[in-house]
């Protein structure tokens, strides 16, 4: 995707959840679905929503608001999923809407702010500034892995 003297580019989903924007790396994305029916995972993590099936193959549902600490969707409030692959598993970014393809420069990418809540820091490799808002970029494959249970000993 680069010609000479240009600086190299990367595709992003641009995606929002909770009134932020977030960049998806277009390579990771395998489908985008509208909402769908969810069974619950019983001893899942707290922020994998459940499982669906999709086409015939078990997908994680992973809640991006739990899994970022953000305050969750409203009841019936519209939802899509982002369907990622990672290790030859598909998993689906619960979102609440799906924007377009955005084709950046990786030049203009800047770290993400220390001021970032850390749990966010740590799931983003860093943002743009578009017109009048902020994109992060979601690392995939850090947001997939998740930490370990915590003890439940006192």
């Amino acid at each position: 995707m680069t010609h000479p003297g240009d600086s190299p580019i990367q595709g992003l989903v641009s995606i929002k959840v909770g009134g932020e924007t977030f960049g998806v790396p277009v390579l990771s994305v395998q489908d985008v679905i509208t909402a769908v029916r969810i069974d619950i995972v019983p001893l899942a993590p707290p922020e994998v929503a459940g499982s669906l099936n999709l086409r015939g193959r078990i997908v994680t549902a992973m809640d991006i608001r739990r899994r970022l600490g953000m305050p969750p969707r409203g009841e019936g409030a519209p939802h899509m999923s982002v369907i990622v692959e990672r290790s030859g598993e598909l998993y689906a970014l619960q979102v609440d809407d799906v924007g377009d393809v955005l084709w950046l420069a990786t030049a203009d990418q800047e770290p993400a702010p220390i001021t970032l809540a850390p749990e966010w820091r740590a799931v983003c490799d860093g943002l743009y500034r578009l017109e009048g808002e902020l994109m992060l970029v979601l690392n995939v494959e850090r947001f997939l892995t998740l930490s370990p249970p915590q003890s439940m000993a006192a």
